[in-house]
């Protein structure tokens, strides 16, 4: 892999970890469909660190906000506190992704590498089923629910859903933000709450994928190209959740939807029409 490469597979990643299109979908097509193969794993884990550092350091401040006053609430007893309530909110609507992933992750429920799961024609079909349940949410959701009205009932059904995210194609914030809809939320407060919640899931994901770094050989990823594929992915996460909250501010979730819908259908084409690049599918 060359530093070019590296440096749009990284933009890649920045700009579908956060837009709810799915990151890994777009990971696993694109450098397969350019002819570029697959980059492996230790690459993957690598500019996954890119998104994690972007979304803290966009969130910075509301992260110390509410980690002060949650203390303070706890030290006053106050567990009506906007603050305490968003944190615990957080605390469990991660528990269930946590929860899957581990399971996933040992086999005990599937062996989960090697699933149908992660196959071509899984991705496309998860994303045009993702890209019809925005479409309902966006439709039938009121969208009145403001960022002081959040609490741990938010955290949990936006957790649940975060969890079907480790089906490839389905999108971590796309089915956040579908959740969010759904509970009434405005659609900017269902973007940052989703940005809020992925953080200890993103992060932890990270940090489970990070002796792959240096267990799995890096032959065919230098130094240079491993380092511009990880600022890329910095940069390009840090735009993508500033733009995604600023447009969401005015505007409606359907060109995502009707992007799924289309990315879906292309791949199922695609295998349909036998391209080379679908041989596994």
């Amino acid at each position: 892999m060359n530093w070019f490469q590296a440096a749009v597979l990284g933009m890649v990643q920045g700009l579908t970890e956060f837009i709810p299109i799915s990151s890994t979908a777009h990971l696993k097509v694109v450098p397969v469909a350019l002819g570029w193969g697959d980059p492996g794993v230790s690459f993957t884990a690598v500019i996954q660190l890119g998104s994690i550092a972007a979304v803290l350091w966009y969130f910075w401040k509301d992260l110390s906000t509410l980690t002060k006053g949650s203390f303070r609430a706890i030290q006053q007893r106050d567990y009506q506190a906007q603050e305490f309530r968003i944190a615990v909110g957080i605390a469990v609507g991660t528990i269930p992704i946590v929860i899957l992933g581990l399971l996933l992750k040992s086999g005990i429920v599937i062996d989960y590498e090697n699933s149908p799961l992660r196959s071509l024609t899984a991705i496309a079909l998860a994303s045009i089923f993702m890209s019809l349940f925005m479409a309902i949410a966006e439709v039938g959701s009121a969208h009145k629910r403001g960022f002081d009205t959040l609490g741990r009932n938010d955290g949990i059904w936006t957790g649940v859903a975060q969890s079907l995210a480790l089906i490839p194609g389905v999108s971590r914030s796309g089915a956040t933000i579908t959740a969010g809809l759904y509970l009434g939320l405005q659609r900017a407060t269902a973007a940052r709450f989703s940005f809020l919640l992925g953080i200890p899931a993103i992060t932890l994901a990270g940090l489970v994928e990070l002796p792959e770094i240096f267990k799995t050989s890096t032959s065919n990823v230098g130094p240079v190209a491993m380092l511009v594929g990880l600022i890329s992915a910095v940069i390009f996460s840090y735009l993508a959740i500033a733009w995604l909250i600023r447009y969401l501010q005015t505007q409606n979730t359907w060109v995502f939807v009707w992007y799924r819908l289309i990315f879906g259908v292309a791949i199922l084409l695609a295998i349909w029409a036998k391209l080379p690049w679908t041989a596994n599918a």
